[in-house]
């Protein structure tokens, strides 16, 4: 299945987000997990490594994660949005290889004007790899029911930006679950559908990877950290042997496993975000003079098919 690259306009949809909505559910965050792919096992490598024999093995899928750049936010958390995403670029294009894609994971902007997704389009095709693929978050619909995002990222996508594609033995999933947003994350009916329809003939055991910007589990539920039809969506992948759902939103490192099935959620290149349930709101936390580049950075995760145990390494942009 074609799957959209971040440089081309596509069509429109519905359902928007007021301010209102924006300022209940402000939340995002950055990554930077450089994931490989080689027989049965998902290993990850800190960005900067050159990642030794798998930097020349062919057969290993290599991709990059990056999310919330949210360009267009003005504020004390972060004073300059654009220089720590291009910090985050610089890292990517560090590697020591070409990864096979990016995926950036959503909040691309803050408030989706055209002129903020034009300066993000612009900002990404300076990324060293073949391809870059994108998923909205609830800054990138605002007002508009994701009608500028999917202008400018929309190309290729089915719905209101859904996708998937298959490389290296591996099926990628891209998801939409910020457009419909009351308390939680919302896939819909539609997109259900089709997701049923893409794994229908897949073995199981291909190794799925999903992309969403909110969690597709109930994580913290009272600020709307969770998707609440996602158990349906789960249970469409409990055959598959290996399921690994990669999100943003939180601002902060999360991993839990049900079953066959991992989240992982990221830590931030921008800004934090309170630990949930600490406060009354997820708000940009502001720190102390100098302390902000120690809370953001970088998270690796190394996965084995079938098996439950995750080895977690953060590193800090400074």
């Amino acid at each position: 299945m074609t799957a959209p690259e971040a440089n081309a306009p596509d069509a429109a949809g519905e359902h928007g987000m007021t301010r209102r909505q924006l300022i209940r559910h402000t939340a995002w965050f950055g990554a930077g997990v450089v994931l490989t792919f080689t027989g049965t096992e998902l290993v990850s490598h800190i960005a900067g490594e050159g990642g030794g024999t798998a930097a020349s093995d062919p057969n290993l899928l290599r991709f990059v994660q990056v999310s919330d750049s949210h360009i267009g936010f003005q504020g004390t958390a972060n004073p300059d949005v654009t220089a720590s995403f291009t910090a985050a670029i610089d890292q990517v294009n560090s590697l020591g290889y070409r990864p096979d894609f990016v995926m950036h994971t959503g909040d691309l902007t803050h408030l989706s004007t055209p002129a903020q997704f034009d300066q993000v389009r612009h900002m990404v095709s300076g990324l060293r790899t073949p391809r870059v693929f994108t998923v909205p978050g609830e800054h990138d619909s605002v007002d508009d029911g994701g009608r500028a995002y999917r202008k400018f990222f929309g190309a290729g996508t089915r719905g209101e930006g859904w996708y998937s594609f298959d490389i290296k033995g591996v099926h990628v999933i891209g998801l939409v679950n910020t457009l419909s947003l009351e308390a939680l994350g919302h896939l819909g009916t539609e997109q259900l559908d089709f997701v049923r329809k893409d794994v229908a003939g897949l073995s199981s055991d291909t190794p799925v990877i999903v992309f969403s910007h909110i969690p597709l589990y109930a994580m913290y539920p009272q600020w709307g950290w969770g998707t609440d039809d996602a158990v349906k969506l789960l249970a469409m992948l409990r055959r598959f042997s290996s399921v690994t759902c990669l999100n943003g939103h939180v601002h902060q490192l999360f991993t839990k496993t049900e079953g066959n099935v991992t989240f992982h959620s990221a830590t931030t290149t921008a800004y934090p975000l309170p630990a949930p349930g600490d406060g009354p709101a997820p708000l940009p936390v502001t720190l102390p003079a100098g302390a902000l580049s120690a809370a953001l950075g970088i998270r690796t995760v190394s996965y084995t098919q079938g098996s439950r145990n995750l080895a977690i390494v953060d590193e800090h942009l400074g």
